[in-house]
């Protein structure tokens, strides 16, 4: 289903809904192992993020931000990456950073304090995690101009909170994005709420994707919660990129089913019963009775994806525990390429600082 949306004409796309119902002619030609490969990301994602809550409250990592109830947006998006492009996440996509092949321990050990967790393999084409809040949009943009100047048939891929898109760097970032029709797609997961300030609070536009029209470039509001929608906005959107078509705003409409993270209650200004409704729209039951509807679902098959996954979780987590404590004497290994004189004074007075 495609329709319009507000004065602006913002296109909206959904081809799965909450009841597995699924517009045929508008699905993405899957094989059956990319249909079940959506699924299995989309499962260990929700591991993950589940086993992370419960270290978190055991104090055996810091603050953590749940991914519950995004994982489409995650799951769909990265299945469009090609090899070569490039993703600037914020701090909620785990999904993505398994989808793309970051090893597990490492998303653990990052969120535990260690910030070896986000030395990224070399096989894994993305950047380090960003905490603050829209600074991450100008380096996706920057990348994505160096792209068109060494005519490269790559795209960058950025992604960011419904918060995010009160700040400055996203306007700047859109804006170069437009001028210099840079291959960069933005994907905002308008999940409703910036920490304790729901989006009406925000902005007075209909949707975030109208935003994209001042700027001078294509945005599209997409189900979030539907994994082939999402799927498909964002690989056409990286095909155009690809091409010297420009840039495109991709608002994946989905929920925060938890708080905004661990250190947050979102019972304190939040209505129950708006989690409830958007609970039953889950992504991963959506997808679950479209492939029942297909054949390639079964109570076994079930099993097994959600025992691999706590298989995987739990090899993850005894991994990073396992990892050697660092000096605190390594911060000067790593800050510059080259030591600095008082970085190498500094290091001698520190006790027990490397020599």
């Amino acid at each position: 289903m495609e329709k319009i949306i507000g004065k602006f004409q913002t296109k909206y796309l959904q081809i799965l809904d909450e009841f597995g119902k699924c517009d045929e002619k508008n699905v993405p030609k899957f094989k059956k192992s990319a249909i079940k490969k959506l699924y299995e990301y989309m499962i260990l994602t929700r591991a993950f993020d589940d086993k992370a809550l419960k270290l978190q409250r055991q104090g055996r990592i810091g603050t953590f931000a749940s991914t519950r109830g995004q994982e489409a947006c995650q799951i769909g998006s990265a299945l469009a990456i090609k090899k070569d492009d490039l993703i600037f996440p914020a701090f909620r996509e785990n999904g993505v950073y398994l989808m793309r092949g970051m090893p597990m321990y490492k998303l653990f050990s990052y969120w535990a304090g260690d910030e070896r967790g986000m030395i990224i393999p070399e096989n894994v084409n993305l950047f380090p995690i960003s905490i603050t809040v829209g600074a991450h949009l100008p380096h996706a943009v920057g990348a994505a101009m160096s792209f068109k100047i060494q005519k490269k048939k790559a795209a960058t891929m950025v992604f960011f909170g419904d918060g995010a898109t009160s700040e400055g760097d996203f306007h700047e970032s859109m804006n170069f994005a437009g001028v210099y029709k840079a291959p960069v797609v933005f994907i905002c997961q308008n999940n409703q709420w910036a920490i304790s300030v729901p989006v009406k609070e925000q902005t007075s536009s209909a949707t975030i994707a109208q935003k994209a029209i001042a700027y001078g470039f294509e945005g599209i509001r997409v189900d979030g919660n539907d994994v082939f929608a999402v799927y498909r906005a964002v690989s056409d959107a990286l095909k155009k990129a690809r091409s010297g078509k420009g840039p495109t705003l991709i608002e994946c409409f989905t929920y925060r089913i938890s708080d905004h993270t661990t250190s947050d209650e979102a019972k304190k200004y939040r209505d129950e019963s708006e989690v409830e409704v958007w609970k039953k729209k889950d992504p991963i039951d959506r997808l679950k009775k479209y492939m029942l509807k297909k054949g390639l679902f079964s109570d076994k098959y079930e099993k097994n994806v959600l025992t691999r996954a706590e298989k995987i979780v739990s090899e993850a987590v005894e991994k990073s525990e396992a990892l050697k404590d660092i000096k605190a004497g390594e911060i000067f290994e790593y800050m510059y390429e080259k030591k600095t004189p008082d970085l190498i004074e500094q290091q001698k007075e520190l006790n027990g600082g490397l020599k």
